[in-house]
């Protein structure tokens, strides 16, 4: 069946529950977006202190000095060096590693407390990285950086896409992407402010800051309840409804109540009994496919856009094609504010235009090629100088490619891959996400000098190949999800006219049988 149809199937679901947008949802959602802000400070604060140079020079004395030497050589190569990638990357391979561990915490103890544990591990690193006196005390910080991230990019989409009302969740869950964006740009301004502060510590206060949104995320998720799926899941049925209640602003939710019971029963229906759950076995299954090829697809995309190569070495990257320190530094705060009001645009229009013609719009306007203008300016050599007014064109078309990110790839990478899971396998799966995500921001913070340094302004036209590959792919293989009730999402994929070849006779009968709990 065509995409067009699925989509037809989720809008005539979307008005199968009772209940509305209540404040304590609100609140409770955006209190659990919070974690979004550790995320996006890391994302932020790590391209502005490598860009310092009193930090350069105690920790990397040898970039600092290819960089004030870098005069009559190529611009692309003079901050190539793989102990400051290492820096920068270390954190998304901890992450990365974290991740297949986090999935077991989170079904076994919830989604609360996963957000907590993400915190006091990112408040941990923070702590480290702001007293750092060696290389080895950054490392070892941005390691528990790194498990910070993971904690909470696992738990938190999943805990907003279980908590909002089905007609809302995009809305909800873009939440966290508008707290990612904040934190960038909140970094970006921090640094810009260190960066003027006399005696050389400045950095230390660019990287001990982190602690204050992970002490946000810390405290906030004590006062937060659990999801009534993670609830569900674990026995505690009762309290489930209550919370269920009290987020819908109703008492009539036996329908949502009775599909997520159902949907947290079907793995013991395909099992005959209720045998103990193996939820990384399970998501191997064939009926999982469509959603673990979107499970690494969407991240894997989401990172060949080039997002976070703009992001976290921005002030690097500014720098690189001619404009000074503070000019550097302000750019980034631009693409930063950009960053945040093109989020409430995917906010606006996530659950009216949906998730496919956001991605494809986005896509395309992504399609820019800022390669051209920087090629333009350095040539295949990387030789020259810039000028003011090309020096702000380049600016604002990367503020047009922050832009088309900003509602398209950026929020919906993290939407997707949490709305699209049956609740039995939904950890394990969001882990495989977040893993893919880690797995590709490491490579691309390992490639990206070197890769400037070697392809030069080649490189932009790199991404701007992947970003067509993956429009055209979403606009193929992509069903619509909004609407959609979470525990009733089979049903898109089994309609679809690829994806629907996964599912047998057994997995339709089963679909109805739970349909009817």
């Amino acid at each position: 069946m065509a995409a067009a149809t699925a989509a037809d199937v989720a809008e005539e679901m979307a008005s199968v529950y009772s209940g509305k947008l209540t404040l304590y949802v609100f609140l409770t959602c955006g209190v659990a977006a919070t974690g979004g802000l550790i995320i996006g400070y890391d994302i932020g604060i790590s391209g502005g202190v490598t860009s310092m140079d009193t930090f350069l020079g105690k920790f990397f004395p040898s970039v600092l000095h290819q960089e004030q030497t870098a005069r009559g050589t190529s611009q692309y190569c003079k901050f190539n060096s793989q102990p400051l990638t290492a820096f920068t990357s270390s954190l998304y391979l901890a992450a990365l590693v974290a991740s297949f561990f986090v999935a077991s915490f989170t079904r076994a103890l919830g989604r609360k407390w996963s957000m907590f544990g993400g915190g006091v591990s990112f408040l941990a690193g923070a702590t480290l990285n702001g007293a750092a006196q060696d290389v080895a005390m950054l490392i070892v910080g941005r390691i528990l950086l790194g498990i910070g991230v993971a904690f909470c990019g696992l738990s938190t989409p999943i805990y907003l896409s279980e908590m909002a009302p089905p007609r809302l969740r995009g809305m909800l869950n873009i939440g966290l992407q508008l707290m990612i964006t904040v934190g960038i740009f909140s970094a970006n301004l921090v640094n810009y402010g260190a960066a003027k502060i006399r005696g050389g510590w400045g950095w230390r206060v660019s990287l001990g800051l982190a602690a204050a949104p992970a002490c946000v995320i810390a405290v906030g998720s004590l006062f937060l309840p659990d999801s009534p799926s993670s609830l569900i899941n674990r026995g505690r049925h009762e309290q489930a409804r209550r919370v269920l209640r009290r987020i819908r602003g109703t008492d009539e939710v036996d329908d949502e109540y009775g599909d997520l019971v159902a949907a947290a029963s079907e793995i013991e229906v395909y099992s005959g009994c209720s045998a103990r759950r193996w939820p990384w076995r399970d998501v191997l299954q064939r009926r999982y496919r469509p959603q673990l090829a979107m499970a690494v697809l969407i991240p894997f995309f989401q990172q060949l856009t080039g997002i976070n190569v703009i992001m976290f070495y921005a002030p690097v990257l500014f720098k690189t094609i001619g404009l000074g320190g503070d000019a550097s530094l302000m750019s980034a705060v631009i693409t930063g504010l950009v960053n945040i009001v093109a989020t409430f645009v995917s906010i606006a229009t996530v659950d009216s235009l949906g998730r496919r013609k956001l991605l494809f719009q986005g896509g395309c306007q992504m399609l820019v090629i800022i390669g051209t203008l920087i090629g333009v300016v350095f040539g295949t050599s990387g030789d020259g100088n810039i000028s003011r007014a090309l020096a702000v064109c380049i600016v604002v078309f990367i503020c047009v490619y922050v832009a088309g990110f900003a509602w398209s790839w950026g929020p919906l990478g993290v939407l997707l891959p949490s709305e699209i899971f049956p609740l039995e396998v939904r950890p394990a799966g969001q882990s495989i996400s977040v893993a893919v995500n880690m797995f590709c921001t490491f490579a691309v913070a390992e490639a990206f000098l070197p890769m400037l340094c070697h392809l030069r302004f080649g490189l932009f036209y790199f991404f701007s190949g992947w970003v067509l590959v993956m429009t055209l792919f979403v606009s193929a293989f992509l069903p619509e999800t909004k609407g959609v009730p979470i525990e009733k999402m089979t049903v898109v994929w089994k309609t679809h006219w690829f994806w629907g070849r996964f599912y047998s006779i057994q997995d339709a009968h089963v679909q109805v049988a739970n349909s009817k709990v």
